[in-house]
């Protein structure tokens, strides 16, 4: 029998703050918050977006090349974690620790602003280096920082990224190329997304509006999640993973919902687990048009209407490549010191899509009144790429 794989900590930062505490209360608090209108976004154009507004980690350590603010909000959320990433390389040595991780940006924003610098004076700025936008930019960053010596990558499948990424994570350990994986997914603000998603007319101006009659796009947010991945008994179990990949087109989702439903299954297969058992679905819930109506389609068909479940982008955005991971650590945390089974709450306007299959919302302040067990966690993106996570409290039976 393979030894469950555990997310063993969890440091998260995102638009509902910095740290597990300061997320938890805002998560399940009964007032809204994350999401927030920004004048800037883009020239002429007040949108709602999921920015990070506490101070990010200095990078002044990182070589030129490395520098960027995506990496600052990885490292940001490394501080948290520190001293449990650092005894985990102790006890098994450098060569076996790993790096994976997720993301869509890297260091998109420092480009545009040497492009920016450019048109102005005719010169790149001196402090801009090409190599800050390389996609495995955070990956490389942080194995150099920890001076660890294991394989380090970065999975960029758009908003399925780092979703991707903890299913890597447990391959690469019970393949036993490595004995920890340190794993997550970042992903940072710039123009360069808000303004592409903007021409697909996906962006909604004000809060996004997940399941309703009434939605009209996305809300782009940033943060960063790590977790330390290990085979030692932790507090979460990652019990099942499940990807496929619909093909179907370039940006739109397969309607039928046949890739999401592929995912879902496989991953309740590999967890050894029925549909019954899972407590709460945490929604990809993009309140995009397409995207909702296929989730509700694939997620009905699976599950119901009974299943307690919720999107959480209103409150922290979407955060692209790094949603995956933000909502497992959502997962994380609602599934760890949660003894009333409090659950991540559905804010929309209440005006359902007649459209759409009935599922069961998650009201704010909803509680199971006893711990959650287990949930499921949904990440689809652009080319139909999809994943699905199964995470269970470390007391159910492995």
């Amino acid at each position: 029998m393979r030894k469950p794989v555990y997310l063993n900590q969890l440091g998260i930062v995102c638009a509902l703050g910095a740290g597990r505490d300061e997320v938890r209360q805002a998560l399940f608090a009964k007032t809204h918050g994350g999401v927030a209108p920004v004048e800037e976004a883009l020239p002429g154009r007040v949108l709602d977006l999921g920015r990070v507004t506490v101070p990010l980690s200095n990078v002044e350590a990182l070589p030129t090349a490395w520098r960027s603010r995506n990496n600052a909000m990885l490292l940001t959320a490394l501080a948290q974690i520190r001293n449990e990433v650092d005894s985990a390389i102790a006890r098994f040595g450098a060569e076996r620790v790993a790096v994976v991780l997720g993301t869509s940006t890297s260091g998109i924003a420092e480009a545009e602003r040497a492009m920016f610098e450019h048109e102005r004076v005719g010169a790149l700025p001196g402090d801009f280096h090409l190599g800050q936008q390389e996609m495995g930019s955070p990956a490389i960053a942080l194995s150099w920082l920890l001076g660890v010596r294991g394989p380090a990558y970065v999975i960029s499948t758009a908003c399925s990224s780092s979703a991707k990424a903890l299913a890597s994570a447990a391959r690469l350990l019970r393949a036993g190329f490595c004995d920890v994986v340190i794993c997550g997914g970042v992903d940072t603000l710039c123009q360069f997304t808000v303004a592409g998603f903007s021409a697909l007319d996906s962006v909604s101006a004000a809060r996004c509006n997940p399941m309703s009659a009434n939605r009209e796009g996305i809300n782009i947010g940033e943060g960063a999640a790590l977790f330390v991945v290990s085979r030692e008994p932790g507090p979460v179990r990652l019990e099942g993973w499940g990807e496929s990949s619909d093909a179907h087109h370039i940006s739109a989702p397969d309607p039928s919902g046949r890739g999401a439903l592929a995912a879902m299954r496989q991953a309740l297969q590999r967890a050894g687990t029925m549909p019954g058992e899972i407590d709460y679905i945490n929604l990809h819930g993009t309140a995009t048009p397409q995207n909702d109506a296929m989730e509700s389609v694939a997620v009905h068909a699976l599950f119901g209407s009974g299943t307690p479940a919720s999107s959480t982008k209103p409150l922290t955005g979407h955060t692209l490549g790094a949603a995956g991971a933000i909502e497992a650590a959502i997962g994380w945390l609602t599934l760890n010191e949660n003894p009333q089974g409090y659950l991540p709450p559905h804010w929309w306007d209440g005006m359902a899509d007649a459209a759409l299959p009935v599922l069961d919302l998650v009201e704010p302040g909803r509680r199971l009144g006893r711990p959650v067990r287990r949930m499921l966690s949904n990440s689809f993106a652009f080319g139909g790429s999809n994943a699905a996570l199964v995470l269970a409290a470390a007391g159910e039976n492995a």
